[in-house]
């Protein structure tokens, strides 16, 4: 190996690994080829790709961040202490300290780290002078460091993309601080892991400690990003900016209409105050294969991440068998989602699942779904007219109802898209699998809305109350189905699947 390469295929250890832009880095340097390690304090929260090695490792932790850092090439400095508190800045110090220390000491080549974006010289906030800082700080040792700054980072889960759908769903008219009309240069996920990627292989420079500034194709300011928001939402928003609104005032807006992110969003906010500018070409010099997207293309990748992220979800692995309801929100979307537990085993239970709706009903409280499928009607929906093509079998791409299936994996999920006429998208699914006791089997169901602003957030508030009698009823009338399967033929109206499969094991035995 030449003095100014690293490995090819180094190891490379992640710090911030349930963080956002740690968790983002894991696959793609595991698809890479290269021996990845991650550490977080609380390694069992760290979703990592087969063949992550995961460690714990407190930030604070001096013999466990040692440890972590045995046989490491390239290190990827992704901590911060942005929302522990306000003393987040010597936090971050002591942090950065401790680190580049126990990396010089374990004979780490390299040491990547990501900063925000912000002009060295003039007024910076608190926020970003302490990510500069931290640059320094590792560099301090004599390793090399390779830093990239960047601004708004807009992708699927980051607390910028959070605010900015918050803050837009929720609000149809906005009177904004100033800082909304400050120009920032934002940077799809995507781009900023490419760059993290490719850092741990690039020819070492005649710098020890290099900063990359790197942002998309398009300089807007906030208020743009909010209004470019609303544009592919199909929303209509007016962003009134006004003077009178102070950081501290900032704060308190933005805990009001964002309180998931609000503790980080005022230190965010902060340093949007202050442009956020790509200054220089270096990254694209050093980096030419790397080519950012724009604002609209980022946003499309955000949008297109989120839906994924939640037809990826297995509820039933996230819950368990508890059937206490949760309500939660996920990616941009209201979840209601509650269990029960049958007697019977899956391919018995899912029968009575795969044949809901028709001339069967929801079994239960079938005059509420009838007075919103009427309803449905006068809004020019399908409401009931398009009932079942089959009483009995489900196939992907059948109507039932006002609902389209989406996908049928019998005996172990069935996905329901709505096509009734409402503010937003909806979805409902079921889940089934054995219990872990081996007895019974638990059927999962999970409604899925994507509300359109605040009427569509009205909306699900609205018929929220009503998902306890409806869809508990639903369950109980699943569980009573399964039950008259188990008793047999003669007790049970519904020729489903599993009961013709008995039937005929019955006829090949006699």
């Amino acid at each position: 190996m030449s003095p100014g390469t690293i490995n090819e295929r180094p190891h490379v250890l992640v710090t911030g690994a349930t963080g956002y832009i740690g968790s983002s880095v894991l696959e793609p340097l595991a698809d890479a080829g290269f021996a990845v390690r991650a550490s977080a304090r609380t390694p069992s929260a760290v979703r990592a790709p087969q063949g992550v090695e995961v460690v714990a490792a407190d930030a604070f932790d001096a013999r466990a961040v040692r440890a972590s850092l045995e046989g490491i090439d390239v290190a990827y400095y992704l901590v911060h202490t942005l929302g522990g508190g306000a003393e987040y800045r010597e936090r971050d110090r002591v942090a950065a300290n401790l680190f580049a220390e126990a990396a010089r000491d374990a004979g780490v080549r390299r040491i990547v780290y990501l900063g925000g974006l912000g002009a060295d010289t003039g007024a910076l906030s608190e926020h970003l002078a302490s990510r500069q800082e931290v640059g320094r700080l590792l560099a301090a040792t004599g390793i090399e460091v390779v830093e990239f700054r960047a601004s708004i980072v807009i992708g699927a889960g980051s607390t910028s993309w959070e605010m900015i759908r918050n803050l837009t769903e929720k609000l149809p008219a906005m009177t904004t601080p100033r800082w909304v009309r400050q120009d920032a240069q934002p940077i799809a996920i995507t781009d900023v892991v490419a760059y993290l990627v490719a850092a741990a292989t690039t020819p070492q420079g005649a710098e020890p400690h290099r900063v990359y500034e790197i942002g998309g194709s398009d300089i807007v300011s906030y208020g743009d990003l909010l209004r470019l928001y609303a544009h592919h939402r199909g929303l209509r928003r007016l962003v009134i900016p006004v003077p009178v609104l102070s950081p501290g005032l900032s704060g308190w807006w933005l805990y009001l209409f964002t309180p998931k992110q609000a503790t980080v969003g005022r230190q965010l906010a902060e340093s949007l105050r202050f442009p956020t500018v790509v200054g220089d070409d270096r990254a694209r010099r050093d980096f030419p294969h790397i080519v950012p997207v724009g604002v609209d293309e980022a946003m499309d990748a955000a949008f297109a991440a989120d839906r994924h992220a939640i037809d990826a979800t297995s509820w039933l692995a996230e819950f368990g068998d508890n059937p206490t309801p949760r309500h939660e929100q996920r990616h941009g979307r209201h979840v209601d989602s509650r269990s029960i537990s049958v007697t019977c085993p899956p391919e018995a239970a899912f029968d009575p699942v795969a044949c809901i709706g028709g001339e069967r009903g929801w079994y239960a409280f079938d005059t509420l779904w009838d007075i919103r499928g009427f309803v449905d009607i006068l809004l020019g929906g399908p409401g009931h007219r398009r009932g079942r093509r089959d009483p009995y079998a489900l196939v992907e791409g059948d109507h039932l109802e006002w609902w389209r299936v989406e996908r049928v994996e019998a005996p172990r999920l069935l996905r329901l898209k709505a096509e009734m006429k409402m503010p937003g998208e909806g979805w409902l699914v079921y889940e089934l699998a054995t219990r872990a006791d081996g007895e019974g089997t638990t059927v999962r169901q999970t409604a899925i809305y994507d509300a359109k602003g605040v009427i569509g957030r009205a909306y699900w508030y609205l018929v929220l109350p009503f998902h306890h009698f409806v869809f508990n009823g639903t369950l109980a009338g699943i569980e009573r189905e399964c039950l008259a399967l188990i008793e047999g033929p003669d007790t049970c109206p519904l020729p489903g699947s599993w009961q013709r499969e008995v039937a005929r094991r019955g006829e090949q035995e006699a």
